[in-house]
């Protein structure tokens, strides 16, 4: 199984969003942390229940590592990102949304969601469409 088509290409954005994420993980370490396969892995980003970008000299695929709980993917981090889709944003600028402080919020939407707080964050995705 190939890596997603859909991974985009951090540095084309001309953005710091490597930098505002911090730690990545490419695909097979997503796996050896999850304890699942790395063709899981690729699946979970097919599907969309995950977003990476390519990053770097060698433009490899990496997940944020503040995508996965212990067991995978964060699981309201799914229906996100699919509302982050419908707004308009694309990989690079849903991840840089997700990571960005909120002073509104307790730390960024992606802490947030974390911590339970799916629904005011997607209210705050929808929004962005308005």
């Amino acid at each position: 199984m190939a890596v997603p088509q859909r991974a985009e290409i951090a540095s084309e954005q001309g953005d710091a969003v490597e930098e505002l994420v911090g730690e990545w993980l490419t695909v097979p370490d997503v796996a050896k942390r999850t304890g699942v396969s790395a063709r899981l892995v690729r699946q979970q980003l097919q599907e969309r229940q995950l977003l990476a970008l390519r990053l770097g000299e060698r433009r490899v695929v990496h997940v944020p590592a503040a995508f996965l709980a212990e067991d995978g993917p964060v699981p309201a981090l799914r229906g996100t990102i699919s509302v982050l889709a419908d707004s308009g944003l694309s990989d690079v600028e849903a991840v840089r949304w997700l990571f960005t402080p909120d002073d509104t919020l307790p730390g960024r939407p992606i802490d947030a969601l974390r911590s339970g707080h799916k629904t005011e964050i997607r209210r705050r995705a929808q929004a962005l469409l308005l």
